[in-house]
């Protein structure tokens, strides 16, 4: 017999527990279905009657539950929309939780457009699920029962005739829901490869330019552009057939009921009662087999959703207390961690420690483990053996708010956002005034070049915003360091892509920010290596 998948177990125990919660906002939408149901039913009445003798006083009715069903149809969508931005949102705030405490290290497994696709596409796809199809598989059974009993107090035959034409529905639905589900998770990974290759090729179109190769890499873009475009329509065929088995249960009993209606002569008001009433009596089943696709995208897309990272345990809530009085001192005890484990460790028991206000400077080749020092003291990723002391407390057992206050990083590439170099410094500490901000450019030197921009510190970058070289950029990093004032300060290759004269101005920022402070230094450049303090040569994740 073979095994159950882990992940669409997963999946569908995810899509069960998410139903279970979305069932508490849908009952107001259930409510206000039902109601008009019930309306429906006044109307269908009232247009018998009207068909049998005509009267004002049917008019005026069928009119007024019009208007009434109107209203409740309005609010009943206005109450499902709210529903699915409410758990899109919860969901998004949680998916970025996530992401935001798997930190940087998530990208060395996952492609930035597949999170992308994650965050934004599968979400999304979540809307329909929450907001349409909860309330409809509810109502799938409800509003039918109502109205069979409508039918059942007009004749008993026609009612059993609803209910078994009714319940081929399901059973035509479950049969194409089978090969829906695979349809749209296809369709779905067709999506992200698209999005993953369209931003990889963007991101090297220099390279492709030069290289000669735009033409058949357009190409390339445009077959997995076919491919989503096939694998689209593939799902839209199977919805079809799930629409014409429901169109097919209405004409079935519809042609069943007008044979019985002419064999055996009743009244011509009944007859016409219960005919109309066919239509209302398919309108749930037909709104659940239209959002019956949203349970199938939701599938999908909750086995990407699971496949993030989840939020690791709450650490002990211990804190460093002392970082303001004594600084921070960093020991390495036999620190063991690896990435992958089919490539080796990339820290192979590394041991050193740096006393408080000491400058290290860890030096290697390009994947010496480097930068996977830089991204454990950031707490991203966390060792698999040994441990990271700091101040002699476990790093593990440092609420994440402590570790980020007293740690301050500079990268190879600064972040610049849309807004103005002011804002952009102020980042690291929201609060701060501008006489601080303004003391941190100053520090800094980046009013330096900020004197003979269009508005000074004032000045829009980033994206849409003036363009600064990437030393400019390197300064307002260095601007946002002095602004946090941390005692622990970690450069990550902070000069790697600067040219030699930039390169020497930002050592020497660099050198007056680590005054007093725990610094340590990941660079392989010589300059850097004569940035002072000691030096720690690293190759293969070990200390030689």
């Amino acid at each position: 017999m073979p095994t159950a998948d882990p992940t669409k177990a997963a999946a569908r125990a995810w899509i069960g527990a998410e139903q279970r919660l979305g069932l508490r906002s849908a009952r107001p939408i259930l409510l206000l279905n039902l109601l008009g149901t019930v309306l429906a039913v006044g109307q269908v009445y009232a247009v018998a009657a009207l068909l049998t003798g005509l009267s004002t006083v049917y008019i005026a009715m069928f009119a007024g539950l019009a208007l009434a069903r109107a209203g409740l149809t309005y609010l009943a969508e206005r109450w499902a929309f709210d529903a699915g931005a409410a758990a899109r949102r919860r969901l998004r705030t949680d998916l970025l939780g996530r992401l935001l405490a798997a930190g940087p290290a998530v990208l060395r497994t996952r492609h930035s457009a597949e999170l992308l696709s994650v965050v934004v596409d599968r979400v999304e796809a979540l809307d329909g699920f929450f907001g349409r199809y909860i309330p409809a598989s509810v109502y799938a059974a409800a509003g039918p029962a109502v109205v069979l009993c409508a039918v059942l107090w007009a004749d008993g035959w026609s009612a059993l005739v609803l209910l078994g034409c009714g319940l081929l529905v399901p059973v035509a639905m479950a049969a194409s829901g089978l090969g829906a589900a695979a349809a749209a998770r296809r369709q779905f990974l067709a999506m992200e490869r698209l999005q993953s290759r369209f931003i990889d090729r963007i991101r090297g179109i220099a390279t492709i330019v030069l290289y000669g190769r735009a033409e058949d890499e357009a190409r390339r873009l445009s077959d997995a552009a076919d491919e989503l475009r096939v694998r689209t329509m593939r799902v839209l065929r199977v919805a079809f057939l799930s629409s014409a088995a429901l169109d097919l249960a209405a004409a079935l009993a519809l042609v069943s009921l007008a044979i019985h209606f002419f064999q055996g002569p009743g009244p011509l008001g009944t007859a016409l009662f219960v005919l109309l009433l066919v239509p209302e009596f398919f309108a749930p089943l037909r709104a659940f087999s239209a959002a019956y696709q949203d349970r199938l995208h939701a599938t999908g897309a909750a086995e990407a959703l699971l496949d993030v990272p989840p939020m690791p345990p709450p650490p002990p809530a211990r804190e460093i207390r002392t970082v303001t009085a004594k600084g921070i001192s960093v020991v390495f005890e036999d620190v063991r961690f690896s990435w992958d484990k089919s490539r080796g460790d990339a820290l192979n028991g590394l041991t050193f420690r740096i006393a408080a206000g000491e400058t290290l400077v860890l030096a290697g080749p390009s994947g010496a483990g480097k930068s996977t020092v830089i991204e454990m003291l950031l707490g991203f990723i966390r060792a698999d053996s040994g441990r990271v002391l700091l101040n002699g407390a476990d790093i593990a057992d440092v609420v994440p708010q402590a570790l980020s206050r007293f740690t301050a990083w500079i990268g190879q590439r600064p972040v610049l956002f849309a807004g103005s170099i002011r804002d952009n410094i102020r980042f690291a500490r929201p609060e701060a005034t501008d006489a601080e901000v303004d003391d941190a450019a100053l520090a800094a030197q980046v009013d330096a070049f900020a004197r003979d921009l269009p508005g000074g510190l004032d000045t829009q970058v980033g994206e849409g915003g003036y363009g600064l070289s990437g030393g400019q950029a390197q300064r307002v990093a260095i601007a946002r360091a002095y602004l946090k004032d941390a005692p622990l300060l970690l450069l990550d290759e902070p000069t790697a892509h600067l040219d030699p004269a930039t390169e020497a101005d930002v050592l020497e920022s660099l050198k007056r920010l680590a005054i007093g402070r725990t610094v340590i230094l990941a660079s392989h450049a010589a300059a850097a290596r004569a940035f002072g303090g000691r030096r720690l040569d690293i190759a293969g994740g070990r200390a030689v």
